[in-house]
């Protein structure tokens, strides 16, 4: 009998010790960096009014880019001040020009190293776009695209040319082809984000993952040691850089704009 009173007491204060830990594990949780993309995504509030952002969004970490009202924060690529293609209209950041021809991007005025972007687009017709990241801004550069990788904004389906997968919409732009295609009709919004956790890379789109990919892997490597980017010899080799909203002569509208550093 003393034998089990013992062996009862010895299962007591295991689990006590057990459960101590747990506890003491589930403390520390909330002081633990989020990183899972899904989760990150899920942080938005996407029933609040366009260009704000919620008390439980800033404890999180989030900021705006883009109030709504003014272009504060950003400028040419190149450029002091915001080109005349740029307009704010209605709340969104958007081109007045047409033709399809490449024009000045617009660049963050701050760099970033790993973050989480947040952001809204909708498309016209044959629309052309983009959101790059770790943009070198140098005036041996004429486009961002040289330095910046690109998550791909595109009406593919009414472009002119024939694309290849990785240049649809969703795609990490001549790299990487999208796994899905969640992009919504013409004239809807479509939900953004870009996740960049140090050379971990995680674009996702209407809450779907489309391209998930590591900077300086093997795969990564070869990819970028050919097809479009051997003209480019400096494309994804800075790890900090402005983040870029493309130009290239098609209406798009961009909202809603958000960041969280990590």
């Amino acid at each position: 009998m003393k034998n089990v009173f013992y062996f009862s007491l010895l299962i007591a204060a295991s689990l006590y010790a057990c459960s101590g830990k747990k506890a003491e594990q589930q403390t520390a949780d909330p002081d633990k960096p989020v990183t899972d993309p899904i989760t990150l995504y899920n942080e938005i509030d996407r029933t609040s009014a366009p260009n704000t952002i919620t008390e439980t969004e800033k404890t999180k970490g989030w900021q705006l880019l883009f109030d709504g009202t003014t272009a504060k924060g950003w400028h040419g690529y190149n450029q002091e001040g915001v080109p005349d293609c740029w307009a704010i209209e209605d709340g969104t950041l958007t081109m007045k020009s047409v033709g399809a021809q490449e024009e000045q991007d617009l660049i963050t005025d701050k760099q970033y190293k790993s973050f989480v972007l947040s952001l809204e687009y909708k498309l016209t017709k044959s629309a052309n776009s983009g959101v790059l990241f770790h943009v070198k801004e140098d005036p041996k550069y004429k486009f961002a695209y040289e330095t910046g990788p690109e998550f791909q904004v595109i009406d593919h389906e009414n472009w002119r040319d024939k694309l290849e997968d990785s240049q649809i919409n969703g795609s990490n732009y001549s790299m990487y082809p999208p796994k899905s295609k969640p992009y919504k009709a013409l004239g809807k919004w479509n939900q953004l984000m870009l996740v960049v956790n140090g050379n971990d890379v995680t674009q996702i789109l209407n809450g779907t993952e489309t391209v998930q990919y590591t900077k300086y892997s093997d795969e990564w490597t070869k990819l970028r040691n050919s097809g479009k980017w051997t003209s480019f010899p400096d494309y994804g080799k800075f790890d900090e850089g402005h983040i870029s909203l493309q130009n290239h002569g098609t209406k798009v509208w961009y909202r809603n704009i958000m960041i969280k550093e990590l």
